[in-house]
Formats: C-alpha cells, sequence, structure tokens
C-alpha cells in the first residue's frame, strides 16, 4: 500500500501554524516538507476526478522510513472543497487546527497583506468592502479579501468535524502553543501516537510586530461582529476566550 500523509495542520492562517511547524520538525518521527504550504487540496486547477496523488507525494520523498508525513497549509481549513477532497485522500488522517483570537488575526491577516503588496487599502476600508471584495474571486472563497470571513471558526470546525469525526481533530489555541507549549506537544503525539518529545527547543515564529497598533475604535467594531461566534465557540470547545473580548 503507497505510504499516504497521515496529518495536516489545516489552520487557521496567522494562527501559530509556522511556529507549530518549527516544533513539529524537531521530533524525529515526523517529517513536513521544507516547503511549508503545500497548496495541494486547495489547487483548483486540478482536475479533482483524476486521484492522481503521485506530485503530491514528491513532496515527502525526503523522509525517512520510520517517519510520518505531514504538512501544513492553512487555507485548507478555511477552502469549501478542501475536507472532502482530503477525506477522499486519507479518510484517517489527523486534523491540527490552531486557532487565534479572529479580530488580531483579522489585523494580523491584512498586515501581511499589506506588506505583500497585495492590498492598499487601510485596514479599515478594507473590512468595510470586504463583503463587494470578496466577489471578485466567486466561486471560490477570496485568498487576501477575507480578513473577517476567515474568523468564523465554528462553521469552518464544523466541516471537519463531519468528515473526520471529533477524535480525529485537535484544536488548540494559539496561547496555549505560546505558554503551555509541552502539553500541546504532548496532544499531538497523543493524536499521532507517536512518542512524546524528548527535548523541545522554544521557537518564536507566533510573535509579531506591526508598524502601528489596530485603531481602538475598528478593535470594538470587530469586538461587536466576533462577539457571537466567540461565545459559539467557547460552548463547542468547552473554551473559556473571555480574554479574546477583553484584549486590548
Amino acid at each position: 500500500m503507497e505510504k499516504k500523509v497521515q496529518f495536516l495542520i489545516c489552520g487557521a492562517q496567522k494562527g501559530g501554524t509556522t511556529a507549530l511547524t518549527q516544533y513539529l520538525n524537531q521530533h524525529p518521527n515526523i517529517f513536513i516538507p521544507e516547503i511549508k504550504e503545500v497548496h495541494f487540496f486547495d489547487n483548483e486547477s486540478r482536475k479533482w476526478d483524476n486521484k492522481d496523488y503521485t506530485d503530491y507525494h514528491q513532496n515527502f520523498k525526503e523522509g525517512k522510513s520510520n517517519q510520518i508525513w505531514g504538512e501544513a497549509t492553512p487555507i485548507y481549513m478555511y477552502w469549501d472543497k478542501s475536507p472532502e477532497r482530503i477525506w477522499q485522500y486519507n479518510s484517517n488522517i489527523k486534523i491540527i487546527i490552531i486557532l487565534r483570537n479572529p479580530i488580531t488575526r483579522s489585523y494580523s491577516h491584512w498586515a501581511m497583506e499589506s506588506n505583500r503588496g497585495q492590498d492598499s487599502l487601510s485596514f479599515e476600508k478594507a473590512i468595510e468592502l470586504e463583503d463587494s471584495r470578496k466577489r471578485e474571486d466567486l466561486p471560490f472563497q477570496h485568498r487576501v479579501y477575507s480578513y473577517v470571513d476567515r474568523g468564523y471558526y465554528c462553521n469552518q470546525i464544523n466541516r471537519l468535524w463531519h468528515y473526520f469525526g471529533k477524535d480525529s481533530v485537535l484544536i488548540l489555541k494559539q496561547e496555549d502553543l505560546r505558554l503551555k507549549t509541552k502539553e500541546c506537544l504532548s496532544k499531538i503525539t497523543n493524536l499521532l501516537n507517536i512518542q512524546a518529545f524528548k527535548t523541545i527547543d522554544y521557537v518564536e515564529s507566533h510573535i509579531g510586530h506591526y508598524s502601528e497598533k489596530m485603531d481602538p475604535n475598528t478593535k470594538i467594531y470587530l469586538k461587536k461582529i466576533f462577539y457571537y461566534e466567540i461565545k459559539q465557540l467557547e460552548v463547542m470547545l468547552n473554551w473559556n476566550c473571555k480574554d479574546w473580548l477583553e484584549e486590548e
């Protein structure tokens, strides 16, 4: 039987996936390609009726025989068609997602696109016009102008649960990866059924720096937008996200 990818870090974008990847790369039994974001299951140029994964598996040819394969493409969580495609590829795959306060995540997303020259609008104008700008890429989601939309986590999680069940989907909090690193990594090794990390070199990739802070009035506006989403998420995951709504 051909070896398959056994786990995916599916998001959320700007949620700490780079740091998490750097941690997992320290485990001797895990192989993640050097190109972190493979973008296979969100590729709309592929002929999806032809289930040929040869080029996908080329990304893992450097892996050793005793290593399990994984990759981190954050948009998989957000992209409507990705979960079904992943399930068709490997219905037993393990899914790891790491969530960040959707309010600060949206600003970090915009700052990244602004710095890349992909968005010339201010953050305030970008979120004001998001709904109309997103329509530019219909029938697909917009890869750039989705600052607020990507923060509606509940539907994205429910879609992953639909295909893979709750036991195969591990959901972590960005703050916990930073402050409770060993605990988070222990949950991952348990999910993947591999030995625990013997040592951990701490990384700082989850620290972002911006030329200026989000406008306080904009933050108040986004807290109102995401209030019920965050409350629903608390119920779904049995989390306390009070700090997300109080964060300054």
